[in-house]
C-alpha cells in the first residue's frame, strides 16, 4: 500500500492532528511531556498556549473531514481557523535559489509561530493542488489524517484494511437486517 504520509508542506499539519487518538482518546499533547516532545522536532520550545493549540487541531482536522466528505468546513471551524491564523502573519521571502517562499513574520514564538509554518504549509499545498488530498478518515472512531494518494483522490478511510472494512460490514450487516432480505 502506498504511504499515507503528507508531503513535506502538509506534514506538520499531519503530525498536529495526529496527537489525538479518537479511538482511545489518548492525547500525545497532554501526557506526561508529550507537548514539549511535540514541540522540539519542530525547533519550538514548551508553550503555554495548550488550550489554542489543541483548538487548532481539531479546527484542521475539521477541514481534513471536509475534504473528505467533499463539503464545506463546519462554520465554528472555520471561524477557529480565521482567528488563529489572523495572530500568525506571513512574509514573502525571496529563496536562495531565486524562488518566492512563506515564511512566518519575524519575531512569532509559541502557537503563533507555529500556526504560521502551518499557514505557509496550507499555501503551498494549496498552489500543488495537494491541501484537498489531506484528509480525515471518515470512520466516526477514528478520524486519522492520513495524505489521499490514490488516482481519483477520493479515499475516505486511513485504512481500508481496519476503518474501510468496519464500515463496509456495517453496511452490510444492515443491509442484511432489513426486513425482506
Amino acid at each position: 500500500m502506498a504511504s499515507r504520509t503528507a508531503p513535506e508542506s502538509l506534514l506538520l499539519v499531519q503530525d498536529l492532528v495526529n496527537t489525538l487518538d479518537i479511538e482511545t482518546g489518548e492525547d500525545a499533547l497532554t501526557a506526561d511531556g508529550g507537548l514539549a516532545a511535540f514541540l522540539e522536532p519542530h525547533e519550538l520550545h514548551e508553550s503555554r498556549e495548550l488550550q489554542e493549540l489543541q483548538e487548532l487541531r481539531e479546527a484542521l482536522r475539521a477541514a481534513c473531514l471536509a475534504h473528505t466528505a467533499g463539503t464545506a468546513v463546519p462554520e465554528p471551524a472555520a471561524r477557529a481557523l480565521d482567528r488563529l491564523l489572523a495572530v500568525a502573519p506571513l512574509v514573502l521571502a525571496i529563496t536562495p535559489d531565486g524562488d518566492a517562499a512563506l515564511r512566518p513574520a519575524p519575531g512569532l514564538r509559541g502557537i503563533a509561530h507555529l500556526t504560521a509554518r502551518i499557514a505557509a504549509g496550507i499555501a503551498t499545498a494549496v498552489a500543488d493542488g495537494t491541501w484537498k488530498r489531506l484528509k480525515a478518515c471518515e470512520a466516526h472512531e477514528c478520524r486519522w489524517v492520513f495524505y489521499d494518494r490514490s488516482p481519483a483522490g477520493r479515499s475516505r478511510w486511513c485504512s481500508m484494511a481496519v476503518c474501510g472494512s468496519r464500515a463496509k460490514m456495517r453496511t452490510y450487516r444492515a443491509r442484511r437486517a432489513e426486513p425482506g432480505t
